[in-house]
């Protein structure tokens, strides 16, 4: 089990959008900003999480934009305001990956590496045993395992979730019970 007082200003936080940040759409996909919500406490625990990761950066599937369902201009719409409302906490993040594919095996599709593998080649100091995978499915944790992350489950969509489990070194109900975790260690 990783120690979270060894996490300091070299590492990286790989953050999954969907279940994470936000709250996910339960018949769909979020396709308008309107749809998007920010799960409570989250923008300021982003901006917290500034002090202990050196870059943040998201990663997630946007399979909606295979399926037709939205275009890329709606997605960026979308991260438009969500990173406004991050960066008027304080917060900022790095770079957003997303794999709009539709296939399971595509490259870029979690849990396969793609989005891990563009990030290093945009940040080549990224140090993958230096970098923490948050997420609330096993694909993002499988995710992180591909490229040997540090990986964290959050329930907030699935509750039921059974530990241990060998994908999922730590596990906590929310990103600002992680944040808050982190901090308690770091103090």
């Amino acid at each position: 089990m990783p120690d979270l007082k060894q996490i300091n200003t070299t590492w990286t936080l790989f953050l999954d959008r969907d279940g994470v940040i936000n709250e996910e759409k339960p018949d769909g996909y979020i396709l308008h900003p309107q749809e998007f919500h920010f799960y409570p406490g989250v923008v300021e625990a982003i901006a917290r999480l500034r002090k202990y990761f050196q870059r943040i950066i998201i990663v997630t599937n946007q399979r909606g934009i295979g399926r037709g369902l939205m275009q890329q201009d709606d997605l960026h719409s979308i991260h438009n305001i969500m990173l406004a409302g991050i960066e008027q906490k304080g917060g900022k993040i790095d770079h957003i990956y997303f794999a709009p594919e539709l296939e399971d095996d595509a490259i870029n599709r979690k849990p396969n590496p793609g989005m891990a593998l563009q990030a290093k080649q945009d940040f080549p100091d990224i140090d993958f045993q230096k970098s923490v995978m948050v997420g609330n499915t096993l694909s993002d944790m499988q995710f992180g395992r591909n490229v040997g992350m540090c990986t964290v489950f959050l329930t907030t969509t699935q509750p039921q979730m059974k530990f241990p489990h060998p994908a999922i070194d730590l596990h906590f109900e929310s990103l600002p019970a992680f944040v808050l975790a982190l901090a308690l260690m770091k103090s």
